[in-house]
């Protein structure tokens, strides 16, 4: 989603900041020189915990901050009244970047216009973090240019949904099926918390989507054969210094709408900044997809909560609704004719 707001319309919501009402925030600034990362009893940095991913820092950067890579003051002061205002709404709930859309247009209304939508109620409380974009490099904020296959595909894969939208349950979106929602899942605000358990030889990432566990072996091996495809493909990790790389490859082609999904290779750093901060960077490898290479930086923050089941009942009782729903359509249409 795209945030399309001019310099005039910003200039007058800061005018309104002296208004807001303060929550609160979390401002990434360098860490205290005096603190010291914590170890495990095997002398590794200590990760574990639940870490929370609700910031409302958009993906890519709003056209309104231009090459600005963090937020000023002034903007801090009144975006956090904004969150303050829409965690208190009870409307409909905001889910990922419609927040900060939310923030800076005052368009509160549902995102999702199907029937059942979510209210507020079932939404954490977001964040505000000092950043423009998740997005450092490009260091314009944005996403590589696709690739001109890509957008082809991307096309004809909308083109055959209109035609095709429930032929069969395989034409409904993984997430729709409660199969997968990707490696990394970084969507944030909802059930955007990460466990991260760890031992001398592996690291366990939890996430309570559809159930996924990442077992992450730190030990020296060797890699999965090219020739097998995982839905989370094969993650093999490391220590470099103080931070956790972690490289993923052997993607299967299912897990993902794009192309040449097979050949992604992701590369996951994460290093813990204070007590209360893990900085995330991603560094995509996508050729099927963009004509470059990207890194995503996101700042976890540390919670007290515990990660409780997320039942997708979608996959249960919704598929057989859906596909019984097109085949009535398809019988008045042909009764039609």
């Amino acid at each position: 989603m795209k945030l399309h707001l001019t310099r005039s319309n910003w200039v007058i919501l800061l005018v309104l900041a002296s208004a807001a009402i303060s929550t609160h925030s979390s401002l990434v600034t360098a860490a205290d020189a005096d603190w010291e990362t914590p170890r495990t009893v095997d002398g590794q940095p200590n990760l574990q915990g639940v870490w929370a991913n609700n910031a409302i820092t958009p993906v890519e950067r709003p056209e309104v901050f231009g090459d600005r890579e963090f937020l000023t003051e002034d903007e801090m002061r009144f975006l956090a009244g904004r969150i303050a205002e829409l965690n208190a709404s009870g409307g409909d709930a905001l889910f990922g970047e419609s927040v900060l859309d939310a923030a800076f247009s005052g368009n509160v209304s549902s995102r999702d216009t199907q029937t059942g939508n979510y209210d507020q109620q079932w939404m954490v409380e977001r964040t505000l973090q000092n950043r423009t974009s998740q997005i450092i490099d490009p260091v314009n904020g944005h996403y590589p240019e696709r690739t001109a296959e890509a957008i082809t595909h991307a096309r004809q894969r909308s083109a055959y949904r209109q035609e095709h939208p429930a032929d069969s349950w395989l034409d409904r979106s993984l997430s729709e099926r409660c199969v997968h929602r990707g490696v990394p899942n970084l969507r944030p605000g909802y059930n955007s918390y990460w466990q991260i358990v760890q031992s001398r030889d592996h690291v366990t990432i939890i996430q309570e989507m559809f159930h996924d566990v990442r077992n992450i072996p730190l030990t020296e091996m060797p890699k999965l054969n090219e020739n097998i495809k995982l839905w989370n493909g094969s993650s093999r990790g490391y220590w470099d210094g103080d931070t956790l790389v972690i490289d993923t490859q052997n993607f299967s082609e299912k897990s993902a709408p794009g192309l040449n999904t097979d050949a992604k290779i992701l590369q996951e750093r994460i290093t813990r900044i204070s007590d209360t901060e893990l900085q995330y960077d991603l560094i995509a490898h996508d050729p099927g997809t963009y004509s470059a290479d990207y890194t995503r930086r996101i700042i976890f923050e540390y919670s007290e909560d515990k990660i409780y089941e997320y039942a997708c009942h979608e996959g249960n009782y919704g598929m057989m609704n859906i596909l019984s729903g097109h085949r009535a359509e398809e019988a008045r249409a042909l009764a039609g004719q």
